[in-house]
């Protein structure tokens, strides 16, 4: 009994060991085959949510996979599973097959089958990994529950999404990254096929599988169909809210790149937590969730102005909560090992739902992010409820009066925000602490306690950002979520996308035309655009990469030719229609507009084309690295004349940009100055801006960056970083350029 008891163990870790790489492996290579695919499809959201939805459709794949092949006997389990990971090898070393896509095409498309194509066979081999495993430990030991290894599983995918931005992408290229993944590829192999070896020659322990699988075949039924949906239903609303979260944040609080990977982990991590063997801390977050969703969700929508690292924290930890708490309910109900993989099958099916809704569904049907407080609901309807009150429990209290005060606490906050048409602001501490506190009251009363939780979240902001302001014409698409609407306390006409002002018009017609926000006359570009026509006097040919609400249209000068490209329809289309701005209709009404990844089409422009290219496709503070590498660079200069004028726009909150251009300049010998402008006004419609133009020859630099007499702000030669020597398609990394410090402040 000792020495089987031993060889358990050993056993243990050897399947721990083969899933945990496996797991590692499955979430190295999602980054990084969308850190190869972005010089090709460009850096747009819309690539990164087709591309997540390849993963969870491949990883739907996988189980379905492993569960058809565990109806098998053991041997042949091994000996299918040995030939599907020889046959994928046939796509090693990783990377992505020779595709473009074709004109027009929608990337949202091409995606799923270009990743389908270049990985599908190599993700769906590794994707089986963690049911099969625990299925053949379960061979192997009968009597031992194999589901606490799926918590092994989600630690490796853990360790291998973090590995990548902080390891392998600063140190490696995307061909040495390539090598790497296939190396521990081979170790996987390996791994595996010791496992396989073990239980095909241990025929007793197959014996035992066999008398185990007969055994519960009479100690538990199928699982019917109500559990199989709960299992769905479970499943579902943590991966949609994984993705909402991330939504939510990059587009209400901060736009940092690689955000996404924080709500991510902790996703994977609240596996690790509800199916670890030990169920103190799972038990907890369980009994705590209806609080914290009280709390953290109810107020989930507040602006993140008051707090911006405040809210955020808020929601990751609600989200860490929540996926902890549903992912303890499927533990909890897990049905016998005979029917482990099917378990997992319709989790992934789950998780597949959940971001189809959050990534196609959700932008089409919606136009504000109502994905996320629908999420939110849904969880706190699937989430049991235990009061922390026990008299209420014995029954002391009437449910009825529960729900009649929650009725009139949310028809009051209704009728407040409706004749108010503004959230509480100063006076939200007010409302919000009376409400939570009513609302803990009403947990274990679960009608009561969502009629409380709307009213929570309407009060504290979310009634504001549910309904678009009176006057604005809010529009959503896969980049954005768009508010165009009056202000008329500055007398400005403003676009916005989440926190971030994406364009600003005078609204009297006098002022209309005057560039404003980044581009006024005494920022770079204006200072540039403003010489157009002393450096090119027979007529500039101007590219602009980003066209905005077409607010550098304006610069426009008779007998220039001027072409806008821009990515997102919906912003073109907002650009276009006079009603909402009219720099286009006004100043450039026959200019040609480009929609596409701007690096793809400006790589289908004539050579020497144009004089004098802008390039401002920078959405917030996210920066689309593929048009900053030496390859993007190389378009540029091939579609700019020999005297052409490159000018850069990298205001970021998080990032210093300088050095990827002085490196870049540096390399190709190119003459490069900044100019980092601060307005001193007190008008409202100009903001700071930092721009960078290059040139090929110093006269033509001193002549495009000669300011106006008024201009207070200097040009500035950039400084290349030691050590640092820029990004190119097959290295780059954001994590040497964090900022510590404003220029503004030297």
């Amino acid at each position: 009994m000792t020495e089987t008891l031993i060889a358990t163990k050993s056993r243990r870790w050897l399947f721990v060991l083969t899933i945990l790489t496996g797991s590692f492996l499955l979430f190295l290579i999602q980054p990084m085959v969308a850190r190869m695919a972005m010089p090709r499809l460009g850096g747009a959201p819309a690539v990164w949510n087709s591309a997540q939805l390849v993963y969870q459709a491949l990883l739907l794949g996988g189980y379905a996979y492993a569960h058809f092949i565990s109806r098998q006997s053991p041997k042949r389990q091994t000996m299918i599973h040995i030939g599907l990971f020889v046959v994928a090898a046939l796509w090693l070393p990783v990377g992505l097959i020779a595709a473009n896509p074709p004109a027009n095409a929608s990337v949202v498309l091409f995606v799923p089958w270009l990743l389908a194509a270049s990985i599908g066979p190599l993700f769906l081999a590794v994707a089986a990994q963690a049911p099969l495993m625990q299925r053949w430990f379960h061979i192997h030991a009968p009597h031992a529950d194999p589901y606490p290894l799926y918590a092994a599983s989600n630690v490796g995918s853990f360790a291998g999404l973090l590995a990548y931005p902080l390891l392998v992408e600063p140190m490696l290229g995307n061909s040495a990254q390539s090598w790497l993944w296939t190396g521990i590829y081979a170790l996987l192999l390996l791994l595996m096929g010791t496992c396989a070896f073990t239980i095909y020659r241990d025929s007793a322990a197959t014996a035992d599988a066999e008398d185990a699988a007969k055994a519960e075949a009479v100690d538990e039924a199928p699982p019917s169909l109500s559990r199989k949906l709960r299992w769905i239903a479970l499943a579902a609303v943590p991966s949609g809210l994984m993705l909402s979260t991330t939504t939510h944040l990059t587009t209400d609080m901060m736009s940092i790149p690689l955000l996404w990977v924080i709500p991510l982990g902790l996703y994977l991590l609240s596996f690790s937590v509800a199916f670890a063997a030990r169920r103190g801390l799972a038990d907890l977050i369980l009994f705590l969730s209806p609080f914290v969703i009280l709390t953290l969700g109810g107020t989930a929508l507040l602006s993140a102005s008051r707090s911006p690292v405040l809210m955020m924290a808020g929601s990751l930890v609600l989200l860490f909560v929540v996926a902890v708490a549903l992912h303890s309910l499927m533990y909890r109900d897990r049905p016998s090992p005979r029917y482990l993989t099917q378990f997992y099958l319709l989790m992934s099916v789950g998780g597949v739902i959940g971001g189809i809704f959050c990534a196609l569904v959700a932008p089409i049907v919606f136009d504000w992010v109502y994905e996320h407080p629908i999420l939110i609901l849904a969880a706190a309807l699937l989430i049991p409820q235990t009061s922390l009150f026990p008299f209420k429990r014995a029954g002391g209290i009437g449910r009825l009066p529960q729900m009649l005060i929650a009725v009139l606490i949310f028809l009051g906050a209704l009728y407040y925000l409706y004749h108010n048409n503004s959230p509480v602001d100063e006076k939200l501490p007010y409302f919000i602490v009376p409400m939570l506190l009513v609302g803990i009251w009403m947990v274990g009363n679960r009608p009561a306690f969502m009629v409380m939780l709307l009213a929570i979240m309407g009060v504290a902001d979310g009634w504001d950002k549910a309904q678009p302001r009176l006057e604005a014409d809010r529009t959503r698409s896969y980049f954005g979520v768009y508010n165009v609407y009056p202000d008329h306390y500055e007398n400005l006409q403003k676009l916005v996308n989440g926190t971030t002002l994406h364009g600003l018009q005078h609204l009297d017609p006098a002022k209309s035309k005057e560039p404003t926000s980044y581009y006024g006359h005494g920022s770079g570009v204006g200072i540039v655009l403003d010489r157009a026509g002393a450096l090119y006097p027979k007529g500039a040919r101007v590219g602009i990469v980003g066209l905005g609400a077409g607010t550098l249209a304006c610069y426009a000068k008779p007998g220039q030719q001027w072409h806008f490209y821009e990515i997102d329809p919906v912003m073109v289309d907002i650009a276009k229609k006079p009603e909402k701005f009219s720099f286009l209709s006004q100043c450039t009404p026959d200019a040609a507009i480009h929609v596409g990844d701007a690096r793809l089409t400006l790589a289908d422009q004539p050579a020497q084309s144009l004089d004098i290219l802008v390039i401002d496709a920078f959405s917030s503070d996210a920066i689309p690295m593929h048009l900053l590498t030496r390859e993007a660079f190389a378009v540029y200069q091939r579609v700019l004349a020999p005297d052409g004028v490159l000018v850069v726009h990298i205001s970021n909150r998080y990032f210093d940009l300088e050095p990827v251009l002085a490196a870049e300049a540096q390399k190709r010998g190119w003459f490069a100055l900044g100019r980092w402008d601060y307005p001193d006004t007190e008008d409202d419609a100009l903001t700071a801006s930092t721009w960078v133009a290059m040139t090929r020859e110093a006269q033509k630099l001193a002549d495009a960056t000669n300011p106006s007499q008024d201009s207070a702000a200097e040009w500035e030669e950039l400084t290349p970083r030691t050590g640092f020597s820029g990004w190119t398609d097959n290295y780059g990394s954001v994590l040497p350029l964090v900022k510590f410090w404003d220029k503004e402040e030297e």
